[in-house]
């Protein structure tokens, strides 16, 4: 055999094609022989010239897997030697490469059965030869081996260490110091436990200095084997840079300035900042680098793309994506300079940088929406100026940014909507589709959190949007679609007028069946639903027929996209007709079931064969063996499309549950079975929808077991098994949206179904709210590294958990003392001045509502929370400033008055403090909502201890700012302090009949206010006319008729 293999390994290696298929053919038949393998060793060992000796190594390689076990040993003893001989002896590095290959895989089988003890020795003793082959091979060697036995370098990993950096620092051998290189990279990937991976810190230095060698002779991609280690050692929990985080900082930024490095190279050197950003954030501010990278990174966003560029490697989409992750993170740090450069960049001669500019602030607008708010005047003069740019690529970057500011500043953004959305208007007539199409997406994001601001836009606006759907390519349309949707929402019933047109133009959106088209039916189809939201059902139940069939329809065109907008689209739909939705039940249900249990699918991507054996033209040599190598799997993907089909699916069914109620008991036990298994589902977004939808379920059981003889054991266990669900979420769940909603759903079932219910659940929900108020639930070990040590707080899942304690006081009133006695220095730990204002006025709110629900017992906490309290009415947060009014108030009215069991605590020891504390609210700077706080907080003062109010200082004051303006929750407790101080005939509330008439006829006439409060309003008056009769006329003629004939309702006989 010998003898032919060596013609056809010859005549393979020809330029003639046909000669080659031949020869290949033939190796194939003889390869299935196991004599192959002693023929192959002979050729790697006696052929003339290198490259048959190379082929010989690659198809050794390739069959000695099949062959091997078959082998008798001297067989095997011979390729081991020969192996040996070859990499000692061969000449020719491509040979030496090659065979070391073969030792790879013939090491995965010899080694563990004790066939080859002295191959380590052998590699150690090379690695310390005195030939720079020797040495380089060795490396080589070292690389591959750890795919194969790895664990056998365990007990040699310190050897291995030392080895390694002493060839990292080889100063006579260039190749020694890459291969060595290499050699790092391929035992830090194999390497995991925390100890060994620290001790690669050491080798920093000495890498850093190899790559920039590297560099320097133009091999880039050796290089950049230093940055796949970075990314090893900066995605480790362990603390692995220390000191060295300086200087990696400093080579990847020199790679990343560097024009005429490849694109791949530099694109590599900014993601390590990506990486360091993202895992290190607290090492970027302690060696204080956050300035020198903005330094970098900023001007990057100034360099124009190369023309053969990909997008994902061009400079400044890598740099804006750094920016983006630091100012997530560090978001303090990174808004002064990037203001600092946009301020600057804007008024450049050159388009890119001052499109660079804009684009900036739109990128950072995430992570820097706290702090951009309180900039926003001077940041949307630069974005609004680029909006009016001559350069169509400042224009767009402009509207990019207001598109960010939209979504991320509000709601304060929507307070500059008279500068915003008149540019906005203009960009929509921009000449670029790339203009327009950001400008529409600018458009939709302001207009969603706007109302009735957006009126006297709503023509000229509703014009344009329908043009552009009529006359527009289909990506403008689409966003178009989506900004009408906002406007309707912003609008309500003012788009009526315009609603029908829109319909109408979606009917032929509808029907499309191009796949090209399909994402433009999916909006439409979510449009629909919109609008029959925002019109009502009286306007749209007789025209709905034709939107539901076609619909229905657009399930047989297998598009996912369009699956999960249809089940938005019926979940709108449901929501407006309520129970008369039960009709469609059998239509739309088993469509929801079948996206709820479609197969999640996935991608897998398997890497290409060896480079190097492609290269030389080796790959073309199959193996019938192949199946015996293990393929490397480079990316696993799911399809995103499905699981955003099963999250809108899931929602679907728990909303035609909540909606139809008794009518869906024919698809309860299926609708349970489907959330409580999405519940446990492995993406978030599907989890939240599930765990939405349980409490909807509730409901709808609650409905359907109404009056049944078994109903109540039914209701029982779908509320244990719903309840059990909730509690393991909220320990157990890593997401903290999701924890959240149980939160919130576990508050609202409570509240709704009273204690009795859910006595037996209290213990473990107890128990699970101590865990989360303790910051050591599952979605709490956070494993980024941030600004600081509070900033992984999420403010709405403690929201939603602070939420929990009003729930208990409710259900439980003045028994909640001794469970609340538990929970108390957990929450207060939110309040330490340390924490943000949104903490402490978390606390502060959750203590208001506790007070409030649990009355008498919260006496026992006074002392301990009225200094937060009072800090609190002096925050410069309107927020903090609110809650603290309320609960002030709170406290007053239910731990002022001595208790036989609360004899001491008195909150009336306070009322000085508490006086000047609430007077600055009352000023006219201050916003309606604070001025109607602090008036709620006076009057429960005035209820509960009247004899300690100077009244001649505090009422006029008071009514002052009366009526209530924003927070009408206040009006029941201020109107009945009026009341009950007129029926008293207080001297001092007397002393203002002027006011209090205006007051009394504002009230009578608001439609906002409650038949009780202007029952409380209407007593007061009819007494006051009772004591000061004719003497009211004058008063009464300066009133409106509107509001005179409103009072007088009010008086007996009038």
């Amino acid at each position: 055999m010998a003898q032919s293999l060596e013609l056809l390994l010859i005549q393979f290696l020809m330029p003639d094609n046909d000669a080659r298929r031949q020869a290949e053919e033939q190796i194939k038949r003889l390869a299935k022989d196991p004599q192959v393998i002693p023929a192959l060793v002979h050729h790697l060992r006696t052929a003339k010239t290198p490259n048959v000796r190379q082929l010989a190594a690659v198809l050794l390689r390739k069959k000695i897997t099949g062959h091997w076990a078959k082998l008798p040993p001297q067989l095997r003893q011979l390729v081991k030697s020969s192996l040996i001989e070859s990499i000692t002896v061969e000449h020719s590095p491509p040979v030496r490469r090659a065979s070391a290959n073969v030792v790879s895989i013939v090491a995965q089988y010899a080694v563990p059965a004790g066939e080859w003890p002295d191959l380590l020795p052998f590699l150690f003793q090379c690695s310390q030869s005195a030939q720079e082959d020797h040495r380089e091979v060795a490396l080589i060697l070292f690389s591959s081996l750890t795919e194969t036995i790895g664990n056998t370098f365990r007990a040699h990993f310190a050897d291995l260490q030392s080895l390694l950096l002493k060839c990292l620092q080889d100063e006579t051998s260039t190749r020694v110091r890459v291969a060595a290189l290499k050699a790092v990279g391929s035992f830090l990937e194999f390497t995991h436990d925390g100890p060994e991976v620290v001790k690669f810190r050491d080798f920093i230095p000495s890498i850093l200095n190899v790559s920039r060698q590297c560099l320097a002779n133009g091999e880039e991609d050796v290089a950049t084997i230093a940055f796949e280690i970075f990314d090893e050692l900066i995605e480790s929990p362990a603390p692995l840079l220390g000191e060295s985080v300086r200087s990696i900082v400093q080579f990847s930024l020199e790679v990343c300035s560097s024009q005429n490095l490849e694109s791949n190279t530099r694109h590599q050197a900014i993601q390590i900042i990506s990486w360091l950003a993202k895992y290190k954030a607290n090492s970027l501010k302690r060696h204080k680098l956050v300035l020198p990278i903005l330094q970098v990174m900023c001007p990057l966003l100034t360099e124009a793309s190369q023309e053969d560029e990909a997008d994902d490697l061009a400079a400044d989409r890598a740099a804006a994506e750094v920016i983006d992750m630091m100012a997530m993170k560090l978001p303090k740090l990174v808004l002064p300079p990037v203001f600092e450069f946009a301020s600057i960049n804007c008024q450049s001669a050159n388009p890119k940088h001052r499109e660079a500019s804009v684009t900036a602030l739109g990128v950072i607008s995430e992570g820097c929406f706290e702090l951009m708010k309180d900039k926003l005047g001077p940041i949307l003069h630069i974005v609004l100026g680029a909006l009016k740019d001559q350069e169509q690529m400042v224009r767009g970057a402009a509207s990019f940014a207001l598109g960010q500011f939209a979504e991320h500043l509000q709601p304060e953004i929507t307070l500059h909507y008279e500068s915003v959305l008149p540019c906005i208007l203009n960009a929509l007539e921009d000449a670029s589709d790339e203009v327009k199409e950001k400008s529409y997406y600018a458009l939709a994001a302001f207009c969603e959190n706007m109302g009735k601001e957006i009126l006297p836009f709503l023509d000229p606006l509703m014009g344009r949007l329908i043009t552009t759907l009529q006359n527009s390519p289909r990506n403008l349309q689409e966003t178009c679609m989506s900004a009408i949707g906002s406007v309707a929402t912003a609008a309500e019933q003012a788009f009526v007028p315009y609603a029908e047109r829109v319909l109408e133009l979606m009917k032929s959106f509808m029907v499309l069946t191009n796949d090209e088209d399909l994402c433009s039916r999916a909006r439409a189809t979510e449009l629909v639903g919109i609008v029959a939201m925002t019109v009502g059902r009286t306007r749209m139940e007789s025209i709905l027929p034709p939107f539901i069939e076609a619909a229905i329809s657009g399930f047989a065109l297998e598009f996912s996209e369009l699956r999960e907008y249809t089940h938005g689209f019926f979940s709108s739909v449901a929501e407006i007709m309520d129970d008369s939705f039960a009709k469609y039940l059998p239509l739309v249900v088993p469509l929801a079931f079948a996206s709820c249990n479609l197969d999640d699918g996935s991608a897998v991507d398997i890497a290409e064969s060896d480079d190097e054996e492609n290269a030389n033209g080796f790959g073309g040599v199959s193996s019938d063996d192949d199946a015996h190598d293990e393929p490397k799997v480079r990316n696993i993907s799911i399809r995103t499309g499905v699981l955003d089909e099963k999250a809108a699916a899931t929602q679907a069914i728990s909303l035609f549950a909540l909606h139809t109620k008794s009518s869906y008991a024919p698809y309860l036990e299926e609708s349970l079975r489907i959330l409580v298994k999405h519940s446990n589902y492995f993406h978030e977004d599907v989890r939240l929808q599930a765990i939405t939808g349980l409490k909807h379920i509730l409901t709808a059981t609650q409905a359907v077991f109404q009056g049944h003889n078994e109903g109540a054991v039914k209701a029982r266990e779908i509320l244990d098994t719903v309840m059990d669900i909730y509690i393991k979420t909220m320990t157990g769940d890593d997401d903290k949206e999701v924890v959240a909603q149980a939160c919130m759903d576990v508050a609202d079932i409570i509240k709704e179904c009273g204690y009795l219910a859910i006595e037996i659940y209290m213990p473990k929900l107890i128990e699970a709210t101590l865990v989360l108020l303790r910051e050591e639930s599952t979605c709490q070990h956070t494993e980024s590294d941030s600004d600081d040590d509070d900033a992984n707080h999420d403010e709405v899942l403690m929201d939603a958990v602070s939420d929990l304690l009003p729930a208990f006081a409710k259900s439980m009133g003045p028994h909640f003392g001794p469970v609340f006695a538990k929970l108390f220095d957990p929450l207060m730990k939110f309040a330490r001045a340390s924490r943000p204002p949104q903490d402490r006025t978390m606390v502060v709110a959750c203590l208001a509502e506790v007070a409030q629900e649990m009355g008498a017992p919260i006496a026992s906490y006074v002392d301990a929370v009225m200094p937060l309290v009072l800090k609190e009415m002096a925050s410069p947060e309107e927020t903090n400033r609110r809650n603290a009014a309320f609960c002030v108030g709170e406290l007053c009215k239910n731990g002022g008055e001595p208790t036989l069991q609360y004899p001491l605590k008195q909150t009336v020891v306070y009322y000085g403090e508490i006086l000047r504390g609430l007077y600055p609210m009352f000023g006219e700077s201050e916003p309606d909502a604070v001025r109607d706080n602090a008036a709620g907080a006076v009057a429960r003062m005035i209820i509960v201890q009247p004899n300690s109010i100077p009244f001649n200082q505090v009422l006029p004051v008071f009514v002052k700012v009366l009526p209530l303006k924003e927070d009408l929750e206040e009006s029941i407790a201020v109107y009945s302090c009026i009341c009950s101080l007129i029926l008293s005939s207080n001297p001092h509330i007397l002393s203002l009949v002027p006011e209090l008439v205006n007051l009394f006829a504002q009230v009578v006439v608001s439609e906002a206010e409650t038949p009780e409060v202007k029952g409380l309003v209407g007593r007061s008056f009819s007494h006051l006319i009772s004591l000061y009769g004719h003497q009211m006329q004058p008063i009464l003629s300066n009133l409106s008729p509107v509001h005179a004939n409103a009072l007088a309702a009010f008086v007996p006989n009038s």
